[in-house]
């Protein structure tokens, strides 16, 4: 289901892309890919595409992804898909970069789009899921980290309660064939319709 989202609009909702989401055919789509709080599967999907990235990287250029060097996101990126929930601050600061450099942003996945296995954590209070990873589960060295490690929220979120979100693409992780086919739609210029291809829990 294609939909456009911001912290206020629920993921059933299923308005258009936002203005001055589009992308151009003319030239290579520039792609940029992150994963926040989740288990890197959607990546993993993205690669079972297979032979037919082949096809893909003669109109797509990943330009920012855990798939290549690059370090630094460019300052406009046509398509920007998200993996992974929002758990703490560092992901936090990483989807809201991401959309702002992002004409297009996607919610790949069912952590994204909804928080999924991550968000299993909110009906515990912060204090006992710390104890209960440093401590309880530890038997040596049982400190709860305060340095280096990004501070957890609260309460673990979806990408679209954050930022905009204007493509959902749900499954954990969505098949190849779903990812093969939101792209494709993008590169033709036509609005994707994942939910044709994939599902919650797929």
């Amino acid at each position: 289901m294609t939909t456009h989202s911001n912290a206020s609009t629920s993921s059933a909702s299923q308005p258009q892309p936002a203005a001055g989401a589009e992308t151009s055919t003319d030239d290579k789509i520039q792609v940029a890919t992150i994963w926040l709080d989740g288990c890197s599967g959607c990546h993993m999907s993205f690669l079972d595409m297979d032979e037919r990235l082949v096809d893909l990287v003669q109109k797509i250029d990943i330009v920012y992804s855990p798939f290549v060097d690059t370090k630094t996101l460019p300052e406009q990126v046509d398509v920007g898909i998200i993996e992974g929930s929002i758990s703490n601050e560092e992901d936090l600061h990483k989807a809201k970069r991401f959309r702002k450099h992002c004409k297009l942003l996607i919610s790949l996945g069912d952590c994204a789009v909804n928080g999924n296995i991550p968000a299993m954590r909110n009906p515990f209070k912060l204090e006992s899921v710390y104890e209960r990873a440093y401590l309880e589960n530890v038997n040596v060295h049982q400190q709860i980290p305060s340095v280096g490690v990004p501070a957890l929220l609260k309460t673990v979120l979806p990408v679209h309660a954050v930022v905009t979100i204007d493509v959902f693409v749900p499954g954990c992780p969505p098949n190849a064939d779903a990812i093969h086919a939101v792209l494709s739609e993008l590169i033709a210029g036509r609005t994707p319709q994942p939910l044709s291809h994939t599902r919650f829990g797929a």
